[in-house]
């Protein structure tokens, strides 16, 4: 074969990322005019890590092997090392071609394979941020010490730092990403990284303005941009900062706000963004209106399911309503409200997992237009595998009892949904990553599968808190473990630390001062028997308080006791009328109450004992949205009743004339301590309690809660009078909330504790109501964090006659919340009081309170 002065030159084949796909086995192909020829020697050059023998290993090229230059199978192996993105350039050389004696045979050509590493990350060094910034920028980028250096890497960081900071208001932000090359003694090719970032100033909007509204105002358009905002001054809980994203989500709810006025074809012409001076922008909007519409006829296809008329009590629409394009949208489905009345859900709630539900225009003429709305529903389906997965220390027993799909029923979404909300209830698992996958949906068999993704959260808290409450300094030590297993109580294996995973709650609690001390143990099974959810409790108590002076705290007499023992018992049910979210529960609970020495101005016997025996029942409901922490939606209420037997009615005591009775004298005259002790040697009373709480989205994660609170301490029998214990006491943030006389504690931010309570020793009848705007700052599973403002009223009254809902305090204020998984809730608020509070001498407002907030909720 002829050999000419090109053969015997340099062949350089450099193959690009777009080269055709390759597979070993392949047959090799030429490409355009191409030599056949025989590998003879392979080297490798350029590589400092990997050796020789691996990278031809994995080329997959052998001595001996005929080839085509240029050819597909050495592009299939240079696109199969870029793939590897290990290597910043690869090129495959042909050093020399050695002629075949035989001019029958090919000739041999001995190939270079060099190849330069991409290169790793030695040093990362961020300019014009703070150090705090610096940090977290380079754990979110995860810039690490021996990451892969590509092209692909620099851009990315430029790409995601900018963005970054846009979206936190600074439009001009600008970051420049240099690599360097570093000499390395191990020949290693290594580079420095420097960011340089130049955040810019915080760009406000200056101006929205409008061209072509002529139906709707300015002040309307602005309006329903719930994101973009003009800067003002007043301007507190939405920024007036322009993010792109936002901007653009904005636009879309502007035509929105036409379409619900009956402008359907309503759009956006233009929209351009003014640059007024370095930290502002105008944004001017240019819209055309179009028509005002009206609905015409709407007209049913494929329904057989439901009538005709079914369907027209959801879609809500008369022949002649103004057009109201995004409220018909949403009755024929609407994705961000799981619980919406609407078609879609209507189907896939009862069985049509396959259905689709389409509204078409059919005609529009003149100002009307008329709608068919197309159905398939398809076959029904049902439930055929429920799994869980994720779930690495609750047992899945806990999980499914919880779920509230079973195989073998009809498929419905709302099961799906009320499954979500009750497993993120259990507390157990991140709420947010709640995921329910279907799998497996076979149209023709009428089936599918269901897998509830879960990530397990830290179940079990750790009360260590130290405060001044209660009279003086007290100090808390507190173990509750949510997920615990008892029945593993004796299976050192099973401790990790304490026994996990049956979904049981033990808590155990010890506070103490220097006027008291408290013990507790409680424990709950939420499905006694394991086959329905009836929820078995008992709990244990004992406390010991000493006399104090009220004038000064400091002085304590440990000569002066009251001693609290008791303990409870309770069931609860789930029902399923009128709903599952109903609860109906009953509890005993006992209580001996021992005093020594002990006076107070509620009774007259300092040495005695009263005895406290009480059946509780109540029925509450509770759907509030999936985060148990961060309630998004729903509400909850709760109604309970709290009862002893009626003694008086057959124990043949005289209540109204003791005091005539010789028993209950002393040298004849009648003693007041013997008559208390016989009033209240059993406790006579009956206490009723109504809470209601509901959460109301009011644009994205803004949520408003409200709620509102009543209790009533009553007596049977008027001349046995009203019992000393089991009353209420309002004020403060509750951290003195100390006592187990059945004294119940009512937060009321702004004010100090107990400070409305007309009673040093409580009041029996008291009402709040309080509003609360909360907005989350994360709610990661290693803490979920919101801010928050309120508004709250609440009264305290001695006596029924006395009670009037409008004579209240008021207070307002604002706060933050932190709940983290082995420690609860924790906070602060800054409560403002409005008005005085009754004990006061002057007529001041109570002023500003600062109230932590540690396991417990307003």
């Amino acid at each position: 074969m002829t050999k000419t002065l090109l053969q015997q030159l340099l062949i350089v084949i450099c193959i690009l990322s777009g080269a055709m796909s390759f597979a070993q086995k392949k047959e090799d192909l030429p490409i355009g005019d191409a030599t056949k020829y025989k590998i003879g020697d392979i080297k490798v050059t350029g590589s400092q890590t990997y050796n020789e023998n691996t990278v031809i290993a994995f080329t997959g090229l052998r001595k001996g092997e005929e080839i085509y230059v240029p050819g597909e199978r050495l592009s299939g192996v240079v696109k199969e090392m870029w793939d590897l993105k290990l290597f910043s350039d690869i090129r495959i050389f042909a050093t020399s071609i050695e002629g075949n004696p035989d001019d029958a045979l090919v000739d041999t050509i001995n190939l270079e394979i060099n190849i330069i590493e991409v290169p790793n990350l030695n040093e990362v060094t961020i300019e014009g941020l703070r150090k705090g910034q610096t940090k977290d920028l380079q754990e979110e980028l995860k810039l690490s010490k021996g990451r892969k250096t590509t092209e692909n890497l620099v851009t990315n960081t430029r790409t995601y730092i900018e963005d970054k900071y846009r979206k936190k208001g600074f439009l001009y932000a600008d970051a420049l990403v240099r690599t360097r090359v570093v000499e390395d003694t191990t020949g290693k090719n290594i580079v420095d990284m420097k960011i340089e970032v130049d955040r810019g100033p915080k760009v406000k909007i200056a101006e929205i303005n409008f061209e072509g509204n002529e139906k709707i105002s300015d002040k309307k358009l602005r309006g329903a941009m719930s994101n973009t905002k003009e800067k003002r001054f007043y301007r507190l809980l939405k920024r007036s900062k322009y993010i792109e994203e936002d901007y653009q989500e904005d636009l879309e709810s502007v035509v929105d706000a036409y379409k619900e006025r009956g402008y359907r074809d309503a759009r956006i012409v233009s929209d351009t963004l003014t640059k007024v001076d370095d930290k502002t922008i105008a944004l001017n909007i240019k819209v055309e209106e179009g028509n005002k519409y009206y609905f015409g006829d709407i007209s049913f296809v494929g329904n057989q399911v439901y009538s005709d008329d079914q369907l027209r009590r959801i879609i809500k629409v008369e022949k002649g309503d103004v057009y109201n394009g995004v409220a018909f949208d949403e009755r024929i489905s609407n994705p961000q409200d799981p619980d919406s009345d609407d078609l879609t859900n209507l189907y896939q709630n009862t069985g049509y997992l396959f259905s689709s539900v389409n509204a078409v225009e059919t005609k529009v003429q003149n100002d009307t237009i008329d709608f068919e709305i197309r159905i398939v529903e398809g076959k029904e389906a049902y439930f055929n595998d429920i799994s869980v997965s994720g779930n690495t220390r609750t047992n899945d027993h806990v999980i499914y009892r919880a779920i509230r799909t079973s195989p073998g029923e009809k498929y419905s979404r709302q099961k799906i949904i009320n499954s979500i909300r009750e497993l993120g209830a259990l507390g157990f698992f991140d709420a947010q990553k709640i995921n329910p996958q279907l799998k497996n949906v076979s149209q023709e068999e009428g089936t599918v599968d269901v897998e509830y993704e879960l990530v397990e959260a830290g179940a079990s808290q750790i009360e260590l808190q130290g405060g001044y409450g209660g009279g003086g300094f007290v100090g808390t030590l507190g173990l509750r473990f949510n997920n615990f297993s008892l029945r593993n109580l004796f299976n050192g294996k099973a401790y990790q630390p304490v026994p996990m995973g049956d979904g049981q709650t033990l808590a155990i609690r010890a506070q103490a001062s220097t006027i008291f001390r408290t013990y507790s143990l409680n424990f709950t099974e939420p499905w006694l028997g394991g086959r329905k959810p009836v929820s078995f409790n008992v709990s244990f108590s004992h406390s010991e308080q000493f006399r104090v002076n009220q004038q000064n705290f400091r002085e304590v007499d440990r000569s002066q006791r009251f001693l609290i023992t008791g303990g409870t018992v309770g069931i609860a049910k789930r029902l399923e009328w009128p709903d599952n979210f109903f609860q109906f529960s009953q509890a005993i609970s006992f209580q001996h109450y021992n005093l020594k020495n002990y006076q107070t101005s509620l009774f007259n016997f300092p040495n005695g004992f009263s005895n406290n025996l009480a059946y509780t029942i109540g029925l509450s409901r509770n759907n509030v949205g999936v985060n148990p922490i961060f309630p998004t939606y729903g509400s909850s209420f709760s109604l309970t009743a709290k009862m002893t037997l009626p003694y008086s009615l057959w124990n043949g005591v005289d209540y109204a004339n003791l005091e005539d009775d010789p028993e209950f004298q002393t040298n004849g005259i009648a003693d007041q301590g013997k008559i208390d002790q016989e009033k209240f040697k059993f406790l006579e009373y009956y206490k009723i309690k109504f809470e209601g709480t509901w959460y109301t989205q009011l644009y994205e994660k803004l949520i408003l809660q409200t709620k509102t609170e009543f209790g009533f301490l009553g007596a049977y029998n008027n001349d046995r009078g009203l019992v000393p214990f089991e009353r209420f006491f309002v004020g403060g943030d509750g951290l003195g909330a100390f006592s187990l006389d059945g004294r119940d504690i009512i937060r009321m931010r702004g004010y100090d504790n107990s400070s409305l309570t007309t009673s040093n020793d409580g009041d029996t009848v008291y009402n709040k109501f309080s509003m609360e705007l909360r907005y989350p700052i994360s709610l990661e599973q290693a803490a979920s964090i919101y801010v928050l403002t309120f508004a709250e009223a609440a009264g305290s009254y001695d006596r029924f006659r006395s009670y009037n809902p409008f004579d209240v305090e008021r207070s307002a204020g604002a706060g933050l919340r932190i709940f983290m998984p082995a420690f609860g809730l924790l906070g602060v608020d800054f409560g403002y009081g409005f008005d005085p509070v009754p004990s006061a001498v002057s007529n001041d407002p109570s002023g500003w309170n600062v109230h932590f907030i540690i396991g417990q909720q307003f």
